[in-house]
């Protein structure tokens, strides 16, 4: 079932037949993980990347006094991974956990290579998503920098307009890079303008 909602995912960015797709899939894992577990420790090689078939992961660093910051979220038919750290093969900066319970299916360099190899449209979708990825970090750092608290939760909305509810305050405060009460705050002046986030 996993690899089903990932070869539709799959199939639907990049011109692949069955055949080809099936051909590709060799060294695909897939696998349930029970909330709180944790797929990628700081200090670790990031040697996949996680499509999220069911379910919600998060990216995020621990600082000096242990407070989280969080990166991203990957719900479903989302990938989340630490390219840097897979690219340069580096130690990760990131962790990267469930926050629900979620079924994955892993994606290893093999697996990207052979789709390069046979597709050239993966090829161009792998190179649109990164510098896709690039241009949103590009905007995260502006809005952390010097957007309104308002402003970084409702970019947060347009990014992930169904994960309001799934998600706890504090996750998404620190995705914002403001406290909880002040999230509370935005969320209270923005109702009061009948704004409805979902």
């Amino acid at each position: 079932m996993m690899l089903d909602s990932f070869k539709t995912y799959f199939q639907s960015k990049n011109n692949l037949t069955d055949e080809q797709f099936l051909s590709i899939t060799g060294t695909l894992q897939s696998k349930k993980v029970e909330k709180g577990t944790i797929l990628l420790h700081q200090g670790a090689i990031c040697q996949h990347s996680f499509f999220v078939s069911k379910g919600l992961l998060r990216s995020y660093t621990i600082d000096e006094t242990g407070k989280e910051h969080i990166i991203q979220f990957a719900s479903e038919n989302w990938i989340i991974s630490d390219r840097s750290s897979s690219y340069f093969n580096e130690p990760s900066e990131l962790f990267i956990d469930a926050i629900e319970e979620t079924e994955i299916v892993f994606i290893d360099k093999n697996f990207i290579d052979a789709a390069a190899e046979i597709s050239i449209s993966f090829r161009q979708q792998d190179n649109i998503a990164l510098h896709n990825h690039i241009r949103q970090l590009q905007k995260r750092v502006n809005l952390l920098l010097g957007a309104t608290a308002e402003q970084r939760y409702l970019d947060f909305i347009t990014i992930y307009p169904s994960l309001t509810l799934r998600i706890p305050q504090w996750m998404i405060a620190s995705y914002l890079g403001i406290t909880p009460e002040t999230l509370s705050r935005v969320r209270k002046e923005l109702a009061k303008r009948n704004f409805k986030p979902y």
